[in-house]
């Protein structure tokens, strides 16, 4: 079963996409700490979406897909913003956030341990950025 929400990329509509992947989620059976971990990782993919690669403009839009599988949930996320390879991504270390005091940086290690695959490839003019969580639903 696949289940999908299209949104015009403002972070207003962020809200939208966790009540999204919230509601999906739980029709899915997922057990609620499993849920919520889930939709922190899309919501962090998907403001990185909207905000850096798509500048916040509302002309263009984000699409979220997700589909049950056998062994687990998959999530892809497509817009026509700039790609990001996550795989280029250096995980900052903890000390250094501190030293910088930086207050961003987190979302993508957090992207990295909550799921277990991503995958970002450009298809066509679309960015396409590919989640994966094992899982048992019923």
């Amino acid at each position: 079963m696949s289940h999908n929400l299209k949104i015009a990329c403002t972070k207003n509509n962020l809200k939208d996409i966790r009540d999204f992947v919230n509601s999906t989620l739980r029709k899915l059976c997922i057990p609620e700490l499993e849920i919520n971990m889930i939709v922190l990782a899309v919501d962090e993919i998907c403001a990185n979406r909207i905000i850096h690669s798509n500048n916040c403009d509302k002309e263009q839009h984000l699409e979220v897909k997700i589909r049950d599988e056998n062994q687990g949930v998959s999530f892809e996320i497509v817009d026509e913003g700039e790609i990001f390879d996550h795989s280029d991504y250096v995980e900052p270390s903890l000390d250094q956030l501190v030293r910088e005091k930086r207050k961003g940086g987190l979302g993508l290690m957090l992207v990295k341990r909550i799921m277990d695959s991503i995958e970002v490839k450009k298809e066509n003019d679309y960015t396409v950025c590919r989640l994966f969580k094992k899982i048992n639903v019923c």
